[in-house]
């Protein structure tokens, strides 16, 4: 019976700190300073996700991924709709990381790790040891 409640004061644990990620996020356009599209972090398997469910700008609502890599199964795929965050897991303190992010805009696919600052979600790209930081807001 003890290890029954300690597997689920466990579980419950994790569940309240993957819910502060969890939600929609409004990105910005590291060039214009714009608000780019609203991605939705949601929690499948024991892991992080995230998907564009909005495309702000009107001239690119019908967007494709034209640079995706052609053996991507996203290639030419609405950009919309489409899954660009994959597989993060939980590695401590609120933080996710060891899965991947897709940039739609040059097909590159990154190392990712996400956490939250404040009311902010940080999502960072990694390259090698480069990497690029975008603060990304809550939708209410």
């Amino acid at each position: 019976m003890r290890n029954f409640l300690l597997l689920i004061i466990l579980l419950g644990g994790f569940q309240t700190i993957s819910a502060q990620v969890i939600g929609k996020w409004k990105t910005i356009d590291d060039e214009t300073g714009e608000p780019k599209s609203i991605v939705t972090i949601y929690e499948e398997g024991n892991k992080i996700y995230g998907k564009v469910v909005e495309i702000l700008n009107e001239d690119r609502k019908n967007a494709k991924c034209e640079e995706c890599e052609t053996d991507d199964p996203r290639y030419m795929k609405p950009i919309q709709g489409m899954v660009i965050i994959k597989d993060l897991e939980k590695n401590g303190d609120g933080e996710y990381g060891d899965g991947t992010i897709l940039d739609p805009e040059n097909g590159s696919v990154y190392r990712c790790k996400i956490w939250r600052e404040g009311k902010t979600l940080k999502v960072r790209g990694y390259l090698a040891f480069l990497y690029r930081t975008q603060t990304w807001y809550p939708v209410n």
